[in-house]
């Protein structure tokens, strides 16, 4: 005879992979599905600001770009970022928006805004593509240091995960976090080296360096595009604050987590 309990009963993590994966192509496809230009949106984002930050900070303010086409200088930072933000902009509301089964069903919510994250791996390599075309139009070629953007692409990835997580769970409880959030997204970007290199940012650098965004812009730079090493006191800056809010951001979510179904 079996014998009921309080408690949920858990799933395998096979379970817990496969809500992952559905979830994440629910979000694709609700994304994509019925739109004429499908995946193509997710390149036009990018090559859209490239585009204007060419003729403002290019042609207007004369911004070096380190000696290559600005084009190109522009939306190799740019590919990360738009990963980076869209991410946490639709991670931030995903608990509000999937209330239904977090209220009536049992399983670890991070998979929730995790799935946000995960669904836009597609717009990343997706705009990666196009920018490997620019490469071959503007004739630069890879060099040894293209070895480490998988590992700037991790950075990236730990990041973005550890503040999506963090923005999902505040919003359960506080609702203006989200547009705080999305400001914060617009200001962001400027106050990251996207546009402007950072050796542009002269007494402002140290400013710049507590940014781990900067380490990850620069990194796909430096790796991908000059062919050099990267800075490395940078990239330990950023990886340090990288983990330190990763870790702090999944031990916030699992303490959070057990009120999510009361208060949302």
């Amino acid at each position: 005879m079996r014998t009921l309990t309080d408690k949920a009963e858990r799933l395998s993590p096979a379970a817990y992979w496969e809500l992952l994966v559905n979830l994440t192509k629910r979000e694709v496809k609700g994304r994509y599905s019925q739109s004429f230009f499908g995946v193509a949106w997710a390149i036009a984002q990018p090559l859209a600001t490239m585009a204007v930050f060419t003729i403002v900070f290019a042609r207007v303010a004369k911004m070096p770009s380190d000696g290559i086409p600005y084009p190109l200088f522009a939306y190799a930072a740019l590919v990360p970022w738009f990963f980076f933000s869209n991410s946490v902009a639709s991670g931030t509301l995903s608990l509000i928006t999937y209330r239904n089964i977090v209220t009536k069903t049992y399983f670890p919510r991070e998979i929730v805004p995790l799935a946000q994250v995960c669904s836009r791996f597609i717009d990343f390599f997706a705009a990666a593509a196009l920018y490997a075309l620019l490469m071959i139009y503007y004739r630069i070629g890879l060099g040894p240091w293209a070895l480490l953007a998988p590992a700037f692409f991790l950075l990236l990835i730990l990041f973005t995960v550890g503040f999506t997580m963090a923005t999902s769970a505040m919003n359960v409880f506080y609702r203006d976090v989200n547009p705080v959030v999305q400001i914060a997204l617009q200001l962001w970007l400027y106050l990251t080296p996207v546009a402007y290199p950072l050796s542009a940012t002269g007494k402002y650098r140290p400013f710049f360096v507590l940014n781990p965004l900067s380490a990850i812009v620069e990194g796909f730079r430096s790796s991908i595009v000059f062919g050099r090493a990267p800075d490395w006191t940078l990239v330990a800056v950023s990886g340090a604050m990288t983990l330190t809010l990763f870790t702090a951001a999944i031990l916030m979510f699992k303490r959070m987590d057990k009120y999510f179904a009361d208060v949302i």
